[in-house]
């Protein structure tokens, strides 16, 4: 009968089914109406731009020396042999991981503090703290060398690793206590208080309560304070002057002579230093963006 009436113009025709429909907005684009090769193409593009460094890194790395291949065929690990062994490469990574490992545990810790206290207390000098900590970050680290370099002078801290590790901690701090104060906020004190009124203190209900729901923004802060020590070529290069106290970035400067430059160690030593960065992104990425994102906006 339903099919007479819609014959007879009295009744809808039965929808398209949802998979034929699916597959129509699957051929024609998006469902906004934009084709999807003009969102593809542009990207295919920009991934072909960032990759192609990467690879050509890896190309000299791969091939033997003296090779002009495009295709690192036959393969070779004298490259990484030659960097890790006579290059003192296992000490740079040894004393990059310290420095990288040790900074990320001291800025998360201490900027986890400092966003609590910017979250959850009100003081007078709270939005003139915020804006130093704001404006802190257009001074430029270089300007800081000769005052930081006189400070460990007298700590008696010159080629030591905790000198690169404090300066990398300080310098993280004022964006890390940001994010770290923005994602707290986005948690409802009654959260902390019913913990208060069950016989917890500040401390233990701040551990209990809020400490789980921060992860996202402790591995933002984390893994940016890790990754920024493990790049950051600077200071290692003004507070270490031993051999055995430098680091990767301080390493890679030494690949680098006055009139030649050993093209494929200097590959090999970017390929050893970029795998930890590359781990570490592939793990936490999707923490990352939350992170981030979360700690960026306003409670």
């Amino acid at each position: 009968m339903t099919t007479a009436l819609a014959e007879k113009g009295l009744a809808p025709a039965p929808a398209a089914a949802p998979d034929a429909d699916r597959r129509g907005r699957r051929g024609r684009g998006l469902d906004d109406g934009v084709p999807r090769r003009q969102i593809y193409l542009p990207l295919a593009l920009y991934l072909l731009f960032t990759l192609i460094p990467f690879y050509w890194m890896l190309l000299f790395a791969l091939r033997p020396a003296g090779s002009t291949s495009l295709v690192p065929w036959p393969m070779t690990g004298e490259h990484f042999a030659k960097v890790w062994n006579e290059r003192s490469f296992g000490t740079f990574f040894q004393n990059s991981m310290i420095v990288g490992v040790s900074s990320l545990v001291m800025t998360t810790v201490v900027a986890l503090a400092g966003g609590y206290a910017l979250a959850r207390f009100d003081f007078r000098i709270k939005k003139g703290f915020m804006l130093a900590l704001l404006a802190s970050q257009f001074i430029p680290g270089a300007l800081m060398l000769v005052p930081l370099f006189e400070i460990f002078k007298n700590l008696q801290m010159i080629n030591s690793l905790g000198s690169v590790v404090i300066a990398e901690t300080v310098f993280q701090l004022p964006l890390s206590m940001i994010l770290i104060s923005g994602f707290i906020r986005n948690v409802p004190v009654s959260l902390e208080e019913q913990a208060w009124v069950d016989g917890c203190g500040r401390f233990r209900a701040f551990c209990a309560v809020v400490l789980p729901l921060l992860r996202p923004g402790l591995i933002a802060v984390g893994s940016f304070a890790f990754v920024h020590s493990w790049n950051h070529f600077l200071f290692a290069l003004m507070f270490l002057s031993s051999q055995d106290k430098q680091t990767i970035p301080v390493g890679l400067n030494t690949l680098i002579g006055a009139d030649s430059v050993d093209l494929g160690a200097l590959a090999a030593g970017g390929v050893i230093a970029a795998v930890p960065v590359v781990i570490v992104f592939a793990f936490i990425q999707k923490w990352l963006i939350t992170g981030f994102s979360a700690g960026a906006v306003k409670g």
